[in-house]
């Protein structure tokens, strides 16, 4: 009998992580500049068991980039991977760690990753009418006034100052109290920040939103109203992101500019989805307000400060001009 050799093929074992092919993630959209850019090195900032956050030494935003998994809060600077084994990497991660993002793919210690998909971080709402809007502002307000958790300044002067002069349709109170709230209070994305991001993002996106939404019960006055929203939105981001740069964490200014461009976390969009009708208001805001130790609270005020502000030049406030 002729016995015939047989060649068994064995897995390849890896000789070092640079070996191994890079795993698959879905980038936002508002991150491509920094991926389809060459090379840059950068550094962790902050781990956590679901995400880590990476700066990257670029003198443009955005500079911090986020690697999460689905089950993480979705910043708009997040690239999600859904591969099991990335869970277990970053669990190695620590803070400091050396790290490289650009040419589509993000390294750091032992993971790899590479932009395949894209997603779009700035909601679209399509028209909404001002009472559409109202119902869905009081609803929201009773959500927020049942939660258990308070906003990180409560007791503080500041927030209501901010939203006495945005309500107000006062520009340069505004800019002013706004000025004076970026970083304040502590965590790595500080009250303060938050505040501005919900508040910023409300203006742009429902302004917006409302302006294209103007109905018979709401008339020009619906139409100048988002207008206006919008037109404060941009004096405000404008104002408020240089002092980011230097006034609060890097994470919190990364934020920041994406709030002042329109762009939210999903579990904020999923809010703003709501108050446009698209969605339940209820699943959408209790899980905005359990994000973090206060920051859903910090949020979600900014959301009713914006929208309570829409509303105020929906009803026929008169804007001065600066």
């Amino acid at each position: 009998m002729t016995c015939l050799a047989t060649r068994t093929t064995l897995p390849r074992p890896w000789r070092s992580d640079r070996d191994r092919p890079p795993l698959a993630g879905a980038a936002s959209l508002g991150l491509r500049p920094l991926l389809d850019g060459p090379r840059r090195p950068g550094r962790v900032l902050a781990a956590f068991p679901s995400a880590v956050y990476v700066e990257v030494r670029t003198g443009r935003e955005p500079r911090v980039l986020g690697l999460v998994i689905p089950e993480a809060v979705r910043l708009p600077n997040a690239v999600v991977v859904t591969a099991p084994e990335l869970r277990a990497q970053l669990a190695s991660v620590q803070v400091g760690t050396e790290a490289s993002v650009g040419d589509g793919v993000v390294e750091l210690g032992g993971v790899r990753v590479r932009a395949r998909r894209w997603w779009d971080p700035a909601p679209v709402l399509g028209p909404v009418s001002r009472i559409g809007l109202e119902r869905g502002v009081a609803a929201l307000q009773r959500l927020l006034d049942r939660c258990p958790r308070h906003h990180g300044l409560t007791g503080h002067p500041a927030p209501g100052n901010l939203a006495t002069a945005c309500v107000a349709g006062d520009l340069a109170g505004t800019v002013d109290a706004a000025e004076r709230i970026v970083g304040l209070g502590p965590g790595l994305t500080p009250s303060g920040d938050d505040m501005l991001a919900g508040l910023l993002v409300a203006l742009r996106v429902l302004g917006g939103a409302v302006a294209e939404g103007a109905d018979t019960a709401g008339g020009r006055g619906g139409e100048a109203a988002g207008e206006e929203a919008v037109w404060l939105a941009g004096w405000l981001g404008a104002a408020v992101t240089p002092y980011a740069d230097t006034r609060t964490t890097t994470l919190a200014a990364t934020l920041l500019h994406c709030a002042a461009q329109g762009r939210p976390s999903a579990e904020m969009a999923a809010v703003l989805r709501a108050l446009a009708g698209h969605e339940p208001l209820e699943p959408a805001a209790t899980r905005l307000l359990a994000t973090g130790h206060t920051s859903g609270a910090d949020l979600t005020w900014g959301l009713l400060t914006g929208c309570l502000s829409i509303l105020g030049g929906a009803r026929g406030r008169r804007r001065e001009s600066a």
